[in-house]
């Protein structure tokens, strides 16, 4: 599909979703990442797996996350759950089935 407007695909992306597994990338993925997580958070959507792949690529913004949004209370230690991550194929497929 193609779409002429980026926040359509967006839209798109979570309303057909029953996982995402977000590979590293750039601004448009952290956007995808962080919109998927927020609308799960914030209960505006049914919740669904999220998938990092690539425990080093990730394990900076992981930090950040835990040091700079959960010590500051901007989230809790529980939105943490609304994504996991992995260096594993099987792992992340299993994660989607077992959901």
């Amino acid at each position: 599909m193609s779409f002429q407007h980026f926040f359509v695909r967006k839209v798109m992306f979570v309303k057909y979703a029953h996982g995402f597994i977000v590979l590293p990338g750039g601004f448009g993925t952290l956007d995808e990442f962080f919109e998927a997580v927020t609308l799960i958070q914030t209960g505006k959507t049914s919740r669904f797996p999220i998938i990092l792949m690539g425990k080093e690529y990730w394990a900076d913004l992981v930090g950040w996350a835990k040091e700079r949004l959960v010590a500051g209370g901007m989230i809790s230690a529980e939105d943490l759950a609304l994504f996991r991550v992995t260096d594993e194929a099987p792992e992340a497929a299993r994660i989607i089935q077992e959901f």
